[in-house]
């Protein structure tokens, strides 16, 4: 074949068309038209309202994702806020009511500290205040131990007010603890007056099962004895100053087939909430009571 007719032209794929540096000259000088005349003319406007318009579908469906992300969070977090402001408010609730029932509680044994040292004033006798640790052991009894003994010079045969009445005598007595039988005890008796009548008896104690109360024995069936009256101490027994509130009339039972009514009385001493009492110095000096198994042993 000649050599005229060969076709000297390069294949097409070792063509090569302008140089990189060329066509970067040209973007470069197009771009900048561009920047000028849109800054200009503002010749991309409407082009920028269109393709926003086509992506504002797809932004948003894109974003869902993120914003309920941020919601929960959002949620989680008020929701913890929540939980720890009703925490904070209950504790504060909890501390005020326990306030405002140490606060009650304080008025109530304020005023009967009051009552008892009005009671002490009036009495002009002399004694001195005690407070009620607790309760004897006994089931059979009603006893309760005092905070005074013989370091604060207490005796045996005080007895021993509240702020409304006569609650017992001291009928024991240690170094730093008495013990105090209440009246409402089955071995105790205590002389009364009607304040009404001027009748005298003797009430005894009467555990009961439900409430303690007292009961006046050996009174005539027609004595005047009424539900109401007012009994208190006659002083003829030489312990308990005489006009000392100790109970009142709650029921009286006047039975034909004998001889004596039956009076239940109740007691106007907290014989079963007293805390604060005051122990007044006893008339005559009464001997410690024994035991009741001492008792019961000497009677065997």
């Amino acid at each position: 074949m000649p050599l005229g007719t060969l076709d000297r032209s390069p294949p097409p794929f070792f063509r090569q068309g302008p140089s990189a540096l060329s066509k970067l000259m040209v973007y470069s000088a197009i771009a900048l038209l561009l920047m000028v005349a849109d800054t200009r003319f503002a010749i991309t406007q409407p082009l920028r309202v269109v393709v926003a318009a086509v992506l504002q579908p797809l932004q948003w469906l894109l974003l869902q994702p993120i914003d309920a992300v941020r919601s929960a969070g959002g949620y989680m977090s008020t929701v913890k806020s929540a939980q720890d402001a009703r925490d904070t408010l209950t504790r504060k609730l909890t501390d005020l009511g326990q306030r405002a029932a140490q606060v009650e509680q304080l008025q109530l044994e304020n005023a009967r500290l009051r009552e008892l040292l009005g009671l002490r004033d009036r009495l002009n006798a002399p004694g001195q205040a005690a407070q009620v640790l607790y309760d004897a052991a006994d089931p059979y009894s009603r006893k309760v131990i005092l905070d005074r003994g013989l370091l604060h010079k207490l005796r045996s045969g005080s007895p021993v007010l509240d702020e409304s009445g006569v609650l017992g005598q001291v009928t024991r007595v240690y170094a730093t603890t008495s013990e105090v039988t209440l009246i409402t005890d089955p071995e105790q008796a205590i002389p009364v007056l009607n304040a009404r009548t001027g009748l005298r008896a003797v009430a005894f104690g009467n555990p009961g099962v439900t409430a303690a109360s007292l009961e006046l024995r050996y009174i005539s069936a027609n004595a005047d004895v009424e539900v109401g009256d007012l009994l208190t101490t006659s002083g003829v027994d030489g312990v308990y100053p005489p006009g000392l509130p100790v109970a009142k009339v709650v029921k009286v039972d006047r039975r034909s087939d004998s001889a004596f009514a039956r009076i239940d009385c109740e007691p106007v001493a907290g014989v079963n909430a007293a805390l604060h009492v005051v122990v007044l110095d006893p008339l005559t000096d009464v001997p410690e009571r024994a035991p009741v198994e001492e008792k019961k042993g000497r009677r065997k």
